[in-house]
């Protein structure tokens, strides 16, 4: 199969992921139409040397992270804000107005806005995981081992557990 087709193929089958991935990388919308342009492009140039390595889903998720992950960094040099690793974003996502929060689009938004301020690796192996992937999955995209992924991913839940269980009494 050819450059062109695999990657048409791929963006047909992919599409809605790479949208969601940009999601949980970028908030702004004209940045994240970016950013899916720039991911688009990267796999339409990945597929002139893909080689089946890994399965294609894989691929496609490693190549739409790097981007993702260089845009972010980048991003961050220009307008620097402070990335939190697992143990500190406790504070970011402590729940503040109990009433409000139980609104579906606040904790919605309140859970993207933790995503965006994980370190780069962080946010990676949350947003592959809400993708379904398995941790040999992720560990394929990330680099990491099955094992290390399965921790993060431990972590990450049980602080959204407790960050944003609703039927916690205030």
């Amino acid at each position: 199969m050819d450059q062109d087709a695999r990657y048409t193929a791929a963006a047909r089958t992919f599409g809605a992921a790479i949208e969601r991935l940009a999601r949980g990388y970028e908030a702004d919308a004209e940045l994240r139409r970016d950013l899916v342009q720039e991911i688009h492009a990267a796999l339409w140039r990945s597929f002139g040397y893909f080689e089946g390595q890994c399965s294609e889903r894989s691929w496609v998720y490693r190549v739409a992270h790097n981007v993702a992950v260089t845009h972010v960094v980048t991003r961050r040099r220009l307008r620097p804000q402070a990335l939190s690793g697992l143990d500190e974003i406790e504070a970011i996502a402590a729940p503040g107005d109990t009433e409000a929060e139980t609104d579906e689009r606040r904790i919605v938004t309140r859970l993207l806005a933790t995503i965006h301020r994980l370190k780069p690796a962080d946010r990676q192996v949350m947003l592959l995981y809400l993708e379904d992937l398995t941790a040999a999955e992720i560990g394929e995209v990330t680099g990491l081992s099955a094992n290390a992924v399965a921790v993060r991913i431990h972590r990450i839940k049980a602080l959204l557990a407790e960050r944003f269980d609703l039927r916690k009494e205030p």
